[in-house]
């Protein structure tokens, strides 16, 4: 795709159907030019309001080649309205709309679905109510397919599944934390065509006990006689080895009440053996699979899963500095944080620039044409 294609172009593409909440007789400055000037600050630095204005003011005479900007730019204030109103269902729509068209989702493709809390915002009415968004991250392509609010952890489990409706994952293997091991949840990625590894813990009854058992069984006895795969890495670095253990087994008929959980077809255990400068701790985790056994892939949704923190969560917190954010009115938190996700996909398919995302948001905001050519990702589609 070209750089001369406008920016405000691009973006309208996508994001041209979202509502404008105010009443037409008030409207001093134009939605879209509102959000281009929005992305555009946020991917060359901004992280709030008042530096998305200045932003913009400092960077008028660029704009103006494609924007009208006929009452100027909005004032810090006035982009805080907007995004307090904005109906941040639509917006989340609008963005999950760009992402299926630029990214058309493979079969194989390792999602992963986990939360984050926003530490600096709360919710509107509350200062004790922290904001907790939950994502779904393509490991395979290191790219935000969609987000949701809640206003607390425990509220996951009634987020994903519309969540999930939402998105194209046909073909996908979807990982959750123990937090989203629910039947309804399976049921929902089974009916959207994917398959689930979700992580166990004590809030299934005794499905982890019972999963536990029959690896500590099998493990006994070597595994006599007992179908099952396995599969091992080990790594070292900073005085640190790590290795890691993974089995499947297939034998899910031993489990009571495995017909509640659509598609199971398979159960998996990871041990982790960290030897930090002398010392050693083991640990265990167990999973239900609705894939057949398959050592290799179990491990690299779990391995996948992992790295979602330095991958997503802390590229937010230290190239967006998003854990400062404090936006609390309205709407303002969760569409903040789909703006930011729009920068992060749009820096995270540069591939050329080798640096970091706090750097490319720097050379973004120095050089108007790098910050033109991270734009033009809006319109690529992928392979």
């Amino acid at each position: 795709m070209s750089s001369t294609i406008s920016p405000v172009a691009l973006i309208e593409t996508h994001f041209g159907n979202l509502r404008d909440p105010r009443a037409a007789h008030s409207i001093e400055h134009k939605l879209l030019d509102i959000l281009v000037i929005s992305i555009c600050g946020t991917i060359s630095g901004a992280n709030d309001f008042t530096a998305i204005a200045e932003y913009g003011k400092s960077k008028k005479k660029w704009l103006k080649t494609f924007l009208e900007l006929e009452n100027g730019i909005p004032s810090a204030d006035t982009f805080e309205r907007i995004f307090a109103r904005l109906n941040p269902l639509e917006l989340q729509k609008c963005f999950i709309g760009w992402m299926e068209a630029v990214h058309k989702t493979t079969g194989g493709e390792l999602i992963n679905i986990d939360g984050k809390t926003l530490r600096g915002a709360k919710e509107a009415g509350n200062s004790r109510s922290l904001i907790h968004m939950v994502s779904v991250w393509s490991a395979t392509q290191h790219l935000v397919l969609g987000q949701k609010k809640v206003s607390e952890k425990s509220n996951e489990i009634t987020a994903i599944p519309p969540l999930l409706e939402m998105l194209a994952i046909r073909g996908c293997l979807v990982s959750i934390d123990a937090m989203g091991c629910q039947t309804e949840i399976a049921k929902t990625i089974i009916e959207q065509g994917a398959d689930y590894v979700l992580a166990l813990k004590g809030n299934q009854g005794n499905l982890h006990d019972d999963v536990s058992q029959l690896f500590t069984s099998a493990r006994a006895q070597k595994f006599h006689n007992i179908e099952h795969q396995f599969h091992s890495t080990v790594e070292k670095g900073h005085g640190r080895i790590e290795k890691r253990s993974y089995w499947t087994m297939g034998n899910t008929e031993f489990l009571i009440g495995a017909e509640k959980w659509t598609g199971l077809k398979s159960i998996g255990m990871v041990e982790s053996e960290r030897n930090v400068n002398g010392v050693v701790s083991i640990q265990q985790r167990y999973y239900i699979l609705s894939i057949e056994s398959d050592v290799h892939r179990f491990s690299q949704s779990v391995r996948s899963h992992w790295s979602i923190e330095n991958q997503l969560h802390w590229i937010l917190d230290v190239g967006f500095d998003e854990d400062a954010s404090q936006g609390c009115r309205g709407y303002t938190a969760e569409n903040l944080a789909v703006i930011r996700h729009v920068g992060l996909n749009l820096l995270s398919r540069d591939k050329k620039t080798k640096v970091g995302v706090k750097t490319k948001r720097l050379k973004a905001g120095w050089d108007d044409n790098y910050l033109k050519h991270i734009l033009n990702a809006l319109n690529i589609v992928s392979p």
